[in-house]
C-alpha cells in the first residue's frame, strides 16, 4: 500500500532499544526497531527518528539522586548519542542508508543537526536520526520529536511506546480503561491524558502537525500507520 505521508517523524524511546537481559543496548533490539523503520521507508515514506536515552540514563532520574538538573539533562542527551549511533549501525547492516545529526556538537562522532541537511539525508531515502533531543535543559525528546517534525515539514508524527495507543485512564492500574482511537488536541490538553508532554502537544496544535500513539511491538505497526491505516490513537485538530 503507497504511503499516505509522505515524510513522517518517529519518536521512539531509549528502552525500544534495550535487552531483556539488562543490557541498555542490545544488538537485537536496535535490529528490530531498525526493521520496523525500514520497512515504513520501504513503503515510499521518507523517514526521521528521535531517540531517547532513558535505556541508559534519564535526567530527571538523576536529577533525583543529586545531580543538578541541566546536568542531569545533558547527561541524558549524551546518552541518546550512544543510541543513535547503535540506530545507525542495525539500519546500516539492513541495507538501509542512515545518518545521524546532534542538536549539541560532538565533533567527530556526529555531525550537528543542519535543517537543510536533513531536508536531502530524508529527500534521498535516508532515515534521519535525530539525537540529543532540542540541545537545551528541561525540554523532552517528545518536545524535540515536534520540533524536528514541523521544521522538516512532517506530515505526522508517530509516537511508537509500549501501549497501543491512549487510554482514557492508565491501563495498568484500571483494568477498566478505554483505549481512545482518536482525540483532538484539546482533548489530551484538557484531560490530561498521557499522549506527549504539555509542550509537544501544544506545540503540535498550533502547526495542526497529525500525532500517531501505536505500540511498538506490534510488527509492520509504523508502516501501517504510514499508509494512513486505523492503528492505535490518532490526535488531530478535529
Amino acid at each position: 500500500m503507497p504511503a499516505a505521508y509522505r515524510r513522517v517523524i518517529v519518536k521512539v524511546s531509549g528502552q525500544a532499544l534495550s535487552g531483556e537481559d539488562g543490557r541498555p543496548v542490545s544488538t537485537e533490539a536496535a535490529g528490530r526497531l531498525a526493521s520496523e523503520l525500514k520497512a515504513a521507508a520501504d513503503a515510499g515514506a521518507q523517514v526521521g527518528v528521535v531517540v531517547g536515552g532513558g535505556n541508559i540514563i534519564r535526567g530527571v532520574a538523576a536529577e533525583m539522586t543529586g545531580t543538578d538538573r541541566v546536568t542531569a539533562d545533558l547527561m541524558g542527551m549524551a546518552a541518546t548519542v550512544i543510541n543513535g549511533l547503535a540506530l545507525k549501525s542495525a539500519l546500516e547492516a539492513l541495507g538501509q542508508p542512515a545518518v545521524v545529526m546532534s542538536a549539541i556538537g560532538f565533533g567527530r562522532i556526529v555531525p550537528p543537526f543542519d535543517r537543510e541537511a536533513a531536508d536531502r539525508a530524508l529527500s534521498s531515502g535516508h532515515v534521519a536520526i535525530f539525537v540529543a533531543g532540542t540541545g537545551n535543559p528541561f525540554f523532552s525528546t517528545d518536545t524535540a520529536a515536534t520540533l524536528r517534525a514541523c521544521e522538516l515539514g512532517a506530515d505526522a508524527l508517530i509516537k511508537a511506546t509500549n501501549t497501543d495507543g491512549v487510554y482514557d485512564s492508565d491501563p495498568a492500574l484500571n483494568p477498566d480503561a478505554v483505549r481512545c482511537d482518536s482525540l483532538t488536541y484539546m482533548d489530551v490538553i484538557e484531560r490530561k491524558l498521557a499522549v506527549m508532554d504539555m509542550t509537544a502537544v501544544s506545540l503540535a496544535r498550533e502547526k495542526n502537525l497529525p500525532i500517531v500513539v501505536l505500540a511498538l511491538a506490534e510488527p509492520g505497526g509504523i508502516a501501517r500507520a504510514v499508509a494512513g491505516e486505523p492503528i492505535g490513537t490518532s490526535v488531530k485538530g478535529v
